[in-house]
């Protein structure tokens, strides 16, 4: 078994509020979730009006099919223009690991 994890540093656009940020981070999360069926939510920076902190993580038996998946999920993420993708980090895990 293997999990593999994202964690996306995104900055927002010309946003003044926390509810004009959730407009954005929403849909971003749920479109995630959707397209690929992994966990995925804000993990961070909710009080920041400009910044926000996204996790997924997903679980395979094949890291091919893992990789592809985190792949996917970042060149989407990367793509909407709403938003900058500051950082990414990337982490595999497998069941043999001590």
């Amino acid at each position: 078994m293997y999990v593999g994890t994202l964690s996306f540093d995104l900055l927002l656009g010309d946003v003044r509020s926390l509810k004009e940020k959730r407009s954005i981070v929403r849909p971003i999360v749920a479109e995630i979730h959707r397209k690929f069926g992994v966990s995925v939510a804000e993990t961070g920076g909710q009080d920041l009006y400009r910044r926000a902190h996204i996790g997924l993580a997903v679980v395979s038996g094949d890291t091919g099919h893992l990789t592809d998946v985190l792949d996917r999920c970042e060149r989407m993420v990367a793509g909407r223009p709403e938003v900058e993708l500051l950082s990414v980090r990337r982490r595999l895990h497998n069941d043999e690991e001590d």
